[in-house]
């Protein structure tokens, strides 16, 4: 069983940076994708940032500039967010998909952490 754990979530003022880190334990799997979402109180959960295993990253418009996806270790992740704002509120989720056969396109989510900027 695939499990995902977040960390690094907290308080921060406008304009602070937080390091948002992702521990994937559980698989040998060194095809995947992470995803990273986040889900503010009264909205849905919406796509932040992915990386894959291979390298590539994708952001979206909301983040891109600010937030940056990166490997720490084999399956230790971080999403760098940088000049944050009050709209980057909301419980910060990642998810692990995987690219191999035969779980291809299976995935697992952690428990989310909490990230809440203001001032």
């Amino acid at each position: 069983q695939v499990t995902l754990v977040e960390s690094g979530g907290g308080s921060v003022e406008p304009g602070g940076s937080l390091r948002l880190s992702c521990e994937v334990t559980g698989t040998t799997s060194r095809v995947y994708v992470i995803w990273w979402h986040r889900q503010a109180p009264g909205k849905e959960r919406e796509f932040v940032a992915s990386i894959g295993t291979g390298g590539t990253s994708n952001y979206a418009d909301a983040v891109k500039g600010r937030f940056t996806a990166s490997r720490a270790s084999a399956f230790l992740w971080n999403l760098e967010m940088n000049d944050l704002k009050r709209e980057d509120t909301a419980v910060y989720y990642c998810e692990f998909e995987s690219r191999t056969v035969p779980t291809y396109g299976k995935s697992f989510w952690g428990l989310g952490t909490q990230v809440t900027v203001s001032s």
